[in-house]
């Protein structure tokens, strides 16, 4: 039997001296156990040596519970379902609404192209009075030089054509193509050495004034409403833009006499 001794500080002293293997069982009740008060005194001098083959019971880890890969899969879905950071992907019909609304988009924005921007040259000639007949019936008018080459009538074209169909019966709208011999003579009566050129004329065929090239279209639409109210003289008169010089006309003869292009 081993010497136990209830005095903490001569246990250093002591060394067993028996085998390990044959130490009592009743020796091994008084091994106490770590406590978190590492101050406590022990009161065991011998302990026995501890087997590595035997498991600990210090620290034992939870049985795991074999799950099934349905199981698995059911708990991955739910959490996916609950978890409101990821998006979800659209359905048909969300695509369907997406296309519908895309194509009364591009529907709208073509009709709108076509209604302020579709305008053309060729169709304000058609739709202007001959000159003499302007000069005849006792209106205001409106005379516009241009050319078909012109990159700035083409531009103002819409614009024309809005302040065309505003003032439609109390002033005329008349169309001079530059290009056309015929009109030399009106060519030098207005001094047109750029195009476009819009000489604003009384209801006597008298000029008020006249402006040229490329101007904001209120201009032109205060200028024929002066004329449409039969005012004296016009607010935007001698006003002069970007324009087109006239020297780069290509002169031809128009045969047709109604002909005022």
């Amino acid at each position: 039997m081993a010497r136990v001794t209830s005095n903490p500080v001569g246990l250093h002293r002591f060394r067993p001296c028996f085998r390990t293997a044959q130490l009592p069982q009743q020796l091994r009740a008084f091994i106490p156990s770590r406590t978190n008060d590492h101050r406590r005194l022990q009161t065991v001098a011998c302990q026995k040596t501890p087997n590595p083959s035997e498991p600990s019971t210090s620290e034992k880890s939870p049985p795991v519970e074999p799950v099934s890969g349905n199981e698995v899969s059911s708990t991955v879905m739910s959490s996916c379902s609950t978890d409101p950071g990821i998006p979800e992907f659209p359905n048909k019909n969300s695509n369907r609404q997406v296309a519908v609304v895309s194509t009364l988009a591009a529907l709208a924005l073509f009709l709108s192209g076509r209604l302020d921007f579709g305008v053309s040259l060729k169709d304000l000639t058609v739709a202007a009075l001959p000159y003499e007949e302007a000069l005849s019936n006792g209106k205001p008018t409106v005379v516009e030089f241009y050319a078909d080459w012109c990159e700035v009538c083409r531009e103002l074209a819409p614009d024309v054509y809005k302040v065309e169909q505003q003032y439609k019966g109390r002033v005329n709208f008349v169309m001079l193509n530059v290009d056309n011999t015929k009109w030399e003579q009106e060519l030098d009566e207005f001094g047109v050495e750029g195009i476009p050129h819009f000489a604003f004329l009384d209801k006597e065929g008298n000029e008020e004034g006249n402006v040229t090239g490329r101007l904001p279209e209120k201009y032109l639409r205060e200028n024929v409403d002066a004329l449409s109210r039969g005012e004296a003289s016009i607010p935007h008169a001698r006003v002069v833009g970007q324009y087109s010089s006239a020297e780069n006309r290509k002169v031809h003869q128009i045969v047709d006499p109604r002909s005022h292009g």
